[in-house]
């Protein structure tokens, strides 16, 4: 088999040029494909092939049978295709055949063409006839190629046969025949374009089924992501709900844990407190049994005096009316006791009873009233009413002054044995209200030193003092307001 040994194009364009048939046969590596090119060798196959075909061999490896594959569908390999001038295939052989087969098809290719080209082909007849002589023309057109024959006579009459001139003949035929030519170019001409408005056609309807075909993909592609996204959402959303889920049974676990430890401790110190209040119980019973052993009596007499003494609590009420009317004397005559708080006038039957009886343990304040005076008018000024007057005015002032003096003129606390002391006037004398006012002023001092004690001074602010604030004059503290280790 003679090959054509350039490109595809320029094997088109040679097949045009001789009006031959194009064969391409596309073959590649496998057994068919060396069982064709060796049926393709044979001999008979070359010399049925030797006249009107222009053949071309491909690889399907090959980018001319990737181009040749975007015209004319590759179904098979090999495959062997018979195309005409117009670019319609005449006959395709799919596969490995026989040669006797492949000649056969050769055979019928070239029929196909034949008749083909008898469809297309013409006869025109041209007469031309002068005084001198007649001429016949006729001539049959295949494709664009025209064999004229001509056929002239010479009349009888005619004694002059120049006149009868061939190319004269021939012009008129030729002109005629051009014209039909041009027809048929035309009519093929828009043909041609018809058929390329059909190829350009088809070739964006196939561009948008490759774009459409591109845009499902894209689409899938999409949709196979966003599942794929969704599923390890789920995937991951699920391994937080088993982290959470373990990190709360963690959680309750040691909860239980710390439960239980807090029950212990709080049942331990249940249990330490209970023996703590009831040592504090015992203790206070204790101290209670003591305290009630003796019973505290002070008595306060109508001028605003007092004197105290000390009991057994099983002692009568009549021992403290008689302690009471040695140390008084005859100042107030017959008198009778009471308590204030609750108000409370003892009787005669009282007189009877125990201290402990009267409730008058551990300690007690009781008032002597002297007969015929009620109990609201037990405390007497003991000045006049002009004392009272002066009191009254100037009380306030006198408040002032001493709350200032207390914060100014603070003087230390004064010793046991000056209070014991002061203690010890108040009981020899008992009538004195001096000696009184006097103990009531140390006391008044004594209760406002202690109040200046919850107090800090600085500069001329006061404050209140807490539990903390002498370790936060020790402390060292930073620029941010935070303590200093």
């Amino acid at each position: 088999m003679l090959w054509f040994g350039g490109s595809i194009p320029a094997a088109i364009a040679a097949a045009k040029q001789r009006g031959a048939v194009f064969v391409v046969v596309v073959s590649g590596e496998d057994e068919q494909s060396t069982e064709m090119a060796a049926r393709w060798e044979d001999e008979k196959v070359t010399e049925a092939a030797s006249d009107g075909f222009v053949a071309i061999k491909i690889d399907t490896k090959s980018e001319a049978c990737l181009q040749f594959s975007q015209i004319y569908p590759v179904v098979c390999v090999p495959s062997s295709f018979f195309i005409g001038d117009n670019g319609i295939p005449l006959e395709v052989i799919a596969g490995s055949v026989s040669v006797e087969e492949l000649v056969t098809r050769i055979h019928k290719v070239k029929q196909v063409t034949l008749a083909g080209r008898l469809e297309l082909s013409h006869r025109y007849a041209c007469v031309f006839k002068t005084a001198m002589c007649s001429c016949f023309c006729s001539f049959s057109c295949v494709s664009f190629f025209c064999v004229c024959k001509c056929i002239i006579k010479i009349k009888k009459n005619s004694n002059n046969s120049r006149y009868c001139d061939f190319k004269t003949f021939h012009f008129v035929c030729k002109f005629r025949i051009t014209k039909k030519l041009e027809e048929r170019r035309e009519e093929k001409r828009k043909e041609e374009e018809q058929k390329e408005i059909k190829k350009e056609i088809e070739r964006r309807k196939t561009g948008k089924e490759m774009l459409e075909y591109k845009r499902r993909q894209e689409e899938e592609l999409t949709k196979r992501m966003l599942e794929e996204r969704n599923r390890e959402k789920a995937e991951e959303k699920a391994a937080r709900e088993r982290i959470r889920q373990q990190i709360a049974m963690d959680r309750a676990e040691r909860a239980a844990r710390f439960a239980k430890s807090k029950e212990e401790a709080e049942a331990a110190k249940a249990a330490a407190l209970q023996a703590k209040q009831a040592e504090l119980e015992a203790r206070k019973e204790a101290s209670q049994k003591e305290r009630s052993l003796v019973a505290r009596i002070q008595f306060r007499l109508p001028d605003g005096s007092s004197f105290t003494n000390q009991f057994p609590s099983e002692a009568r009420l009549e021992e403290a009316r008689q302690f009471a009317a040695q140390t008084v004397g005859n100042a107030y005559g017959n008198f009778s006791l009471a308590t204030m708080f609750p108000r409370r006038e003892f009787t005669k039957e009282d007189y009877g009873k125990k201290l402990l009886e009267l409730e008058l343990v551990p300690s007690a304040s009781v008032v002597l009233l002297p007969a015929g005076r009620p109990a609201t008018s037990v405390v007497q000024a003991s000045g006049g009413d002009l004392w009272k007057f002066l009191g009254t005015i100037l009380y306030p002032l006198l408040a002032v002054w001493r709350f200032i003096s207390n914060f100014l003129f603070t003087s230390p606390p004064p010793s046991q044995s000056a209070a014991r002391t002061a203690h010890q006037q108040d009981h020899s004398n008992p009538s004195k209200p001096s000696n009184s006012e006097q103990s009531r002023q140390t006391v008044r001092k004594r209760v406002m030193e202690k109040r200046g004690e919850d107090f800090k001074k600085e500069g001329k602010i006061y404050r209140l003092r807490t539990q903390d604030d002498g370790e936060d004059e020790n402390n060292t503290w930073n620029g941010n307001s935070t303590q200093q280790m």
